[in-house]
């Protein structure tokens, strides 16, 4: 399946990193490189829960360093949405 990335993912990705960067660059190029590698090893659709922020069954809840990475799993187009990226005290239920 290819993996894409919602225009939402990428600006809260954006957030996070300037953050992490305000304490350390390095740290936020680690954490960043250390994302990519994780979404890109999703190897089954369904290998994470069933997301408790959507009330779908093709979505998913990846949890990666205390971040919760919602992902869309779209069969028809055999393709994994990342929706966005958050801490999980952040969000309430959708």
């Amino acid at each position: 399946m290819q993996i894409v990335k919602h225009p939402d993912f990428g600006k809260s990705l954006d957030e996070i990193l300037d953050f992490i960067a305000d304490d350390s660059l390095n740290q936020a190029i680690i954490f960043n490189q250390d994302l990519e590698e994780k979404l890109h090893n999703i190897t089954y659709s369904y290998m994470y829960r069933k997301s408790y922020f959507y009330d779908d069954e093709n979505v998913r809840d990846m949890i990666f360093k205390g971040y919760v990475i919602p992902y869309f799993v779209d069969k028809e187009r055999e393709k994994i949405v990342i929706l966005d990226i958050f801490k999980y005290i952040d969000k309430k239920k959708k």
